[in-house]
């Protein structure tokens, strides 16, 4: 009885007012409750059990596994600091499907987003205080990944730098931008590897990036769909991943799959904030800000190196530097203008991501 009333509760949390949003991020929160019981539970009365705080976490595909440990890590952290057990849910799916799932209704206490964008799109629905970007170091980004190419072992079709990926005789996998905030990295990472080539000249940069969504088999919406598109159900040739997603299969299946660095890639930086208008009517602001804040901790930056994502603190980064190539030729969000200014350009709609899709 006692994990059929942490799940009840999850259950409710998540689909409370919840109207068109994502109705498998509702089925991951509940299947998370029941999970986290074990890590984060009491074995105490009802009455505990009723004042338990929970926490709702809403984030994007690919950090189911490092969120799973880390949630264990901060329930024992906030036991030993205040003598309370709380439960931990997590929501997964494409980073711009999980804002907006958030904005119609989904209750997160915090958000673990691909990108600041998807957290600016709440803040926007009034949900979200100015000036979170602040509220935490690094541009409250407290761990960064890059991206990849992962192919198969042997990489039969010789897949070296972004050029290959426009040959009519490869195959790519990679989410949709409109619904993914991974996918808004890739797309980025490759325009700008196209600019160098072609000297800026925009219009050249749009014919290559159409050439390269033309070998596109299929434009799944979030990142992790992608890459059970291609390691699950073996389609393409090459998939454009998050490194740390590369990573994981590779740990899933030795010996069948490789990494590929192509020349240039992009400094990829997820964002994290607490929702505070839910936070504030849950009454769980202390703990959404002590969630979010011992991320940055080393115990905490470690676990993220330790599922493949690059800390923040660049001390622990270092103790990752055989992991890692540190030596990447990477460009950062500024220089396209910021967030706001590369959606505005490349993935509203009717944006340039549109204009070549449609062609």
């Amino acid at each position: 009885m006692e994990v059929e009333k942490i799940i009840k509760k999850g259950f409710n949390r998540s689909v409370k007012k919840h109207k068109n949003g994502s109705f498998a991020s509702v089925v991951l929160a509940v299947m998370c409750a029941a999970s986290m019981c074990a890590g984060c539970g009491s074995s105490s009365g009802s009455s505990d059990e009723d004042n338990r705080l929970e926490l709702l976490n809403v984030s994007y595909d690919p950090t189911r596994e490092f969120y799973t440990k880390y949630n264990e890590l901060f329930c024992n952290h906030w036991k030993e600091e205040n003598g309370q057990d709380i439960t931990i849910t997590q929501s997964h799916g494409g980073s711009g499907s999980q804002a907006r799932s958030v904005v119609e209704g989904n209750e997160a206490d915090v958000v673990t987003l691909a990108l600041a964008h998807d957290i600016t799109a709440i803040e926007d629905a009034g949900m979200i205080d100015s000036g979170w970007m602040e509220e935490f170091d690094k541009d409250s980004s407290p761990y960064t990944s890059t991206i990849v190419f992962l192919v198969r072992k042997g990489n039969e079709k010789k897949i070296r730098d972004w050029d290959d990926l426009n040959r009519n005789d490869v195959k790519v996998i990679t989410p949709n931008p409109k619904t993914s905030g991974g996918a808004c990295w890739n797309f980025l990472a490759a325009w700008s590897y196209w600019q160098e080539q072609d000297g800026n000249d925009e219009e050249k940069t749009r014919e290559y990036m159409k050439e390269l969504y033309e070998n596109v088999l299929v434009l799944d919406s979030g990142a992790r769909g992608a890459t059970n598109t291609f390691v699950e159900n073996g389609q393409g040739d090459v998939l454009i991943a998050w490194e740390n997603e590369a990573y994981l299969s590779m740990e899933e299946y030795p010996d069948q799959y490789e990494i590929v660095t192509p020349s240039i890639s992009i400094l990829a930086q997820p964002s994290v904030a607490v929702v505070d208008r839910n936070a504030e009517a849950h009454e769980t602001v202390e703990l959404s800000e002590a969630y979010l804040k011992y991320l940055y901790s080393d115990e905490a930056q470690r676990l993220a190196g330790e599922y493949y994502y690059r800390p923040s603190k660049e001390e622990i980064l270092q103790e990752f530097s055989m992991q890692f190539n540190l030596d990447m030729n990477l460009v950062t969000i500024d220089d396209f203008g910021g967030w706001d200014k590369a959606y505005e350009t490349y993935f509203d709609d009717g944006g340039i991501f549109d204009r070549i899709y449609e062609k």
